[in-house]
């Protein structure tokens, strides 16, 4: 059954390959378009979710803003063929404005190493494969559970020069060893953790929720330059923006270091919030206490 599905997703990644982009991400919104009056749970943990971050909307501007996201989660769907699947140097050219590279280049320079945090803001494979022109890279990939169609994500994430390295022991290790060593390393800064020892409840948009130590601790045991970057969603294209972390994310105290961990993801998301992926439950805290605000949907 996982092979038939793999060939399904092979088959639309392809076909949606094929597509002018802008055709692609037109069809990826009106696909949502279609399931947005049936409910499901992507809708309900969206509206979930903006409910908690933006309570200074009305309920119409939410639920506007709840749909707007998603359809934006469409387009992310809808481009992907193109991202992965088409050359390098056609992604390459689809990439309209760069702001804040320098801060990674001059870093590199000087010998030091760049921790890029990527939120899952816009399309953070954009976000990679630029970076991977910025220097040295090596990163953490964790295999899709669609076995598959692994290799295809693979070798589309180190087209730009970029290594992965599992996320097992080893592969963090190297991950450890290389940015040390001065080079360039991208971390989605939240994705909670399925381990309760690997995070901490820190607010994010006044919310708490289980924020990962990973990164931090990387960046302080490396000495590495912590950077934010993303790749907003524009006509045409793409438009990615870096821009420096606030030096309290260097602080040894988990606390004071996570909270502007989760400032700096707030910062992003200033530029683009409906390209943030609402749907995915970032509101979870663990050790849970009480009923966590998913438990209804």
């Amino acid at each position: 059954m996982n092979g038939i599905k793999a060939a399904l997703v092979k088959l639309v990644l392809h076909f949606f390959a094929l597509l002018p982009l802008s055709w692609a991400r037109a069809l990826g919104r009106a696909a949502v378009s279609v399931y947005w009056p049936f409910g499901g749970r992507s809708r309900r943990v969206t509206e979930r979710n903006i409910e908690l971050a933006y309570p200074e909307l009305s309920e119409a501007e939410q639920a506007a803003m709840a749909l707007a996201s998603l359809r934006e989660t469409g387009a992310l769907a809808g481009e992907l063929g193109h991202v992965w699947l088409r050359s390098w140097e056609y992604v390459q050219q689809l990439i309209l404005r760069v702001d804040g590279s320098e801060l990674i280049t001059e870093a590199q320079q000087q010998g030091r190493g760049v921790i890029v945090l990527a939120p899952h803001l816009g399309n953070w494979e954009v976000v990679g494969l630029h970076t991977g022109t910025l220097g040295s890279m090596v990163s953490l990939y964790e295999p899709p559970k669609l076995e598959a169609i692994g290799p295809m994500i693979e070798s589309a994430r180190q087209r730009s020069g970029a290594t992965l390295v599992p996320t097992d022991s080893r592969g963090l290790v190297k991950l450890l060893r290389s940015v040390k060593g001065g080079k360039i390393s991208g971390i989605l800064p939240d994705q909670a953790p399925g381990d309760v020892a690997s995070g901490e409840n820190i607010p994010f948009m006044g919310v708490p929720c289980f924020t990962p130590t990973l990164a931090n601790n990387m960046i302080r045991r490396t000495g590495a330059l912590a950077v934010f970057g993303f790749a907003e969603r524009v006509p045409g294209g793409f438009s990615v923006r870096y821009f420096p972390a606030e030096d309290a994310i260097y602080d040894e105290d988990n606390a004071i270091s996570l909270a502007a961990l989760n400032r700096g993801v707030e910062k992003c998301l200033r530029h683009c919030d409906t390209q943030y992926q609402w749907e995915y439950k970032r509101f979870r805290v663990r050790p849970k206490n009480g009923p966590g605000v998913y438990d209804d949907l």
